[in-house]
């Protein structure tokens, strides 16, 4: 018997290849087409409180110089991505010996996105081809998992691949909603995108991009902050940027309660 497991680690953002970059390194765009793409949401900053059980957040956009007679025969797609902050993550597979779940094998992959939710106009299939999805990252099994360091004869790769898609999947970390895109007038689109309950905290990205007739035409890319409010912002900074007195306190709340328990609890 076996399970897999994965352990995030953060890491630096990775950027992915584009066809060509303007000034703004949020816009990249196919010079062969006209069109532009140009989203915005309501705010930039998600408070997350303690009784936060997941949200959809709506992302507005607009089509600039788009062709009424290709936008009646739907040959316009977009799709919208919210990517949280990229980490290292080590899968590691436990196995049964002598009745002992134990890490037999693990393999680590490069930053990817610790969450990952995508509305489309419609399937990706539809939209483009395999190779221009995987290229940009489009779509939960387009998402490049990289391993780092060695990972023996190879022959469990796709394996450990297929877990970590799984589980973030299972946690609800990854999502898709291949018809969360849709036009409400004209050039103007609507999509939704979910925030699980337990999205991480730091900076995420939207990602929109169109595509014509199944070729790339632009992408956009606006940032969104999540963070914690409260105390459950407090004991999140105290934990992360003071770790050492954060252990402290922990340990003296431990010792101050084992010490209470014992008191009243006390048979004279």
């Amino acid at each position: 018997m076996r399970a897999f497991a994965i352990i995030p680690v953060l890491a630096a953002f990775f950027c992915a290849p584009a066809l060509a970059q303007l000034a703004d390194p949020s816009v990249t765009i196919n010079d062969k087409f006209s069109e532009r793409i140009d989203i915005g949401i309501s705010t930039n900053e998600i408070a997350i409180a303690s009784d936060f059980s997941g949200a959809d957040i709506t992302v507005f956009g607009a089509i600039d110089g788009a062709d009424e007679l290709l936008l009646a025969t739907f040959a316009y797609d977009v799709v919208v991505a919210l990517e949280g902050p990229r980490q290292s993550t080590t899968v590691r597979r436990k196995e049964r010996v002598a009745g002992i779940w134990v890490n037999r094998h693990s393999i680590r992959f490069e930053p990817i996105p610790a969450s990952y939710s995508m509305s489309s106009t419609r399937p990706l299939p539809n939209i483009a081809n395999l190779m221009e999805l995987a290229s940009r990252d489009i779509g939960i099994n387009n998402i490049r998992l990289v391993p780092t360091g060695g990972v023996g004869d190879g022959s469990r790769l796709t394996e450990f691949r297929d877990a970590l898609r799984r589980i973030k999947q299972t946690s609800g970390l990854y999502q898709r909603d291949p018809t969360g895109v849709q036009f409400i007038s004209k050039a103007l689109f609507r999509a939704s995108v979910r925030l699980p309950a337990n999205i991480p905290v730091g900076q995420h990205t939207v990602r929109a991009v169109l595509y014509k007739n199944n070729q790339f035409v632009m992408e956009k890319v606006i940032p969104l902050r999540v963070v914690k409010t409260g105390l459950e912002q407090f004991i999140f900074n105290l934990a992360h940027v003071h770790s050492l007195a954060y252990g402290l306190i922990a340990v003296l709340i431990a010792t101050i309660t084992g010490w209470l328990g014992s008191v009243i609890f006390r048979k004279d």
